[in-house]
């Protein structure tokens, strides 16, 4: 195990992050620093049992879920922390904060200079990837190009080969219409979006299928005929996925210069503070961190 330890960021202090953060580090000790509210922090290491350590976000008016993401991003640039474990933000409430970015895999891009991080999903019976995240439905076809869907299925296979140890994984790619397209009948982004970035890719040798239905492509997942899909849009790769894998799947950002797991929930406001939350998904999200910035 490296001897840096992991940062979590256990998000919006009104949900339930705090208390996953601090259940899950309980149930399974290991080398991590919390940053974010620290009152919420102590409340729940409190009722825990935690001998919670902490790291102070950095001084600003933007709401503490954001000074902590970027002081724990400045911590692992500077070499002080190997990884990060993020819990739920509540996108609304940071938005009439006046906060301008939409969710934590756009903020950590800007942060880290990289235009396209893809949003994947590990950790259950199925793994995703998705070429778009946090757009409106009707801005989803406009969004996508031949070189954002070529990234993403590049972004994918690398991270299967070289951090989950797949030798030759299979990848299927949705469509984004009904059907594929059913020929153009449906839409015509499949042949001219979708079609070339997956032929492209398979002349640089990735094993990968598509455009096919949705439904195609999560039944060959499911049946362990694929490794991963790559879904066009949010709704299209979460559906299926929190339907089969909630609470055990984990949110894995691809491309970026570090490791960054999360939680794959929001911040359950319905159930916060009344010590009722199940840290299931936070404890897969810190395996993983762990996993892949163990050394070799």
């Amino acid at each position: 195990m490296s001897a840096l330890p992991l940062v979590c960021t256990p998000g919006d202090p009104r949900g339930i992050g705090p208390e996953v953060a601090c259940k899950a580090l309980v149930a399974h000790p290991r080398d991590a620093v919390l940053c974010g509210d620290r009152a919420a922090i102590e409340e729940w290491a409190s009722r825990t049992g935690l001998q919670a350590r902490l790291l102070e976000a950095e001084a600003g008016v933007e709401p503490i879920e954001v000074r902590a993401i970027r002081t724990a991003v400045r911590e692992i640039r500077s070499g002080r922390a190997r990884g990060l474990v993020t819990g739920p933000i509540h996108k609304g409430r940071l938005h009439a904060a006046g906060v301008d970015w939409i969710g934590h895999t756009e903020f950590l891009g800007q942060l880290s200079n990289v235009p396209h991080p893809v949003m994947a999903f590990v950790g259950g019976r199925l793994r995703i990837a998705l070429v778009t995240v946090h757009l409106p439905l009707r801005a989803v076809a406009d969004a996508l190009t031949t070189d954002l869907v070529a990234h993403t299925i590049r972004v994918a296979d690398r991270a299967l080969r070289r951090d989950l140890g797949l030798a030759t994984p299979r990848i299927a790619v949705c469509g984004l219409n009904p059907h594929a397209g059913d020929g153009g009948v449906l839409g015509s982004e499949e042949r001219l979006v979708i079609e070339p970035a997956v032929r492209l890719v398979q002349q640089e040798g990735v094993l990968v299928d598509g455009p096919v239905s949705a439904e195609t492509a999560f039944r060959r997942a499911g049946d362990g005929v694929v490794d991963l899909v790559v879904a066009m849009y949010h709704d299209q790769g979460l559906a299926p996925l929190k339907l089969v894998d909630f609470g055990r799947s984990v949110n894995w950002t691809l491309g970026l210069p570090f490791v960054r797991t999360s939680v794959d929930h929001g911040t359950a406001d319905d159930i916060a503070g009344k010590g009722l939350a199940d840290a299931s998904s936070m404890q897969a999200a810190l395996d993983l961190a762990d996993q892949l910035t163990s050394p070799l």
